[in-house]
């Protein structure tokens, strides 16, 4: 079945790589990723600046470069960042902005809103939030207002699974990634986001899995082929992140 790969990393030691919390990540190429990836039709996909990236974009611009019109960028940006900058990423080929509440290295979220609405009404970019869902109530009333939000790994928690459902059903949708690092049912998860909004879940291999307890697999595949139906599978491995990234 043909994948977007809507959340992996590209750590390219020629760029700037930070250390974060004590973690440095080991080096992972676009070669590295293509051969990962061989023995799956990845179609296209996102790559997702990470914590230890920091506001460095030379490495995602090179990354996007080798891998094609298909694949695009998520960034994190400064409060400080010229309108001129926004747009020469966009014809790089990046289509987000993340803020890594989890982690650190992006923006601070109390620039969620101000930075969220500018880049979407400048470039059509949604917002990415890695972020334990157990904390988005603090943050829910300025969510629900903004124009296109998205929530990495499932929201991470089993606590946080009804904060996050109650935002998928108001639109946000949901990174189908990280099974490795979650601390939920995974099932579960899945199967109550697709009910409250079957475009909200979005497949991705969350490679390099940095940090995770265990790296992915191609039974995280499997577990959403055997969950649902064919359509829906496709829905999920493939077309909602794609229209996601490329269609809005």
């Amino acid at each position: 079945m043909k994948l977007f790969d809507a959340h992996f990393h590209i750590i390219d030691y020629e760029f700037p790589v930070f250390e974060n919390q004590g973690y440095l990540p080991p080096s992972y190429n676009v070669v590295d990723y293509q051969r990962d990836t061989a023995c799956f039709e990845i179609a296209g996909g996102a790559i997702v600046s990470g914590s230890f990236q920091g506001f460095d974009q030379d490495y995602l611009v090179k990354s996007l470069k080798l891998l094609g019109p298909t694949f695009c960028g998520v960034t994190q940006l400064p409060f400080t960042v010229s309108d001129e900058e926004i747009e020469k990423l966009h014809m790089d080929g990046v289509r987000a902005l993340r803020f890594n509440v989890k982690r650190g290295g992006s923006e601070d979220l109390s620039k969620l809103d101000y930075l969220a609405r500018r880049v979407y009404d400048l470039a059509g970019w949604h917002s990415e939030l890695y972020i334990d869902a157990k904390e988005l109530p603090s943050i829910a009333s300025t969510i629900e207002t903004l124009p296109a939000i998205s929530i990495d790994h499932l929201g991470l928690s089993a606590e946080g699974l009804p904060h996050l459902l109650r935002l998928v059903d108001r639109g946000v949708r949901v990174k189908a990634t990280g099974f490795g690092r979650v601390e939920l049912n995974v099932e579960k998860a899945l199967k109550e986001i697709y009910q409250a909004n079957p475009k909200a879940l979005m497949f991705g291999t969350d490679l390099p899995s940095t940090r995770a307890k265990r790296p992915f697999e191609t039974a995280d595949i499997e577990i959403i082929q055997g969950l649902f139906n064919v359509k829906e599978a496709e829905e999920i491995l493939y077309k909602n992140a794609y229209n996601w990234y490329f269609m809005r």
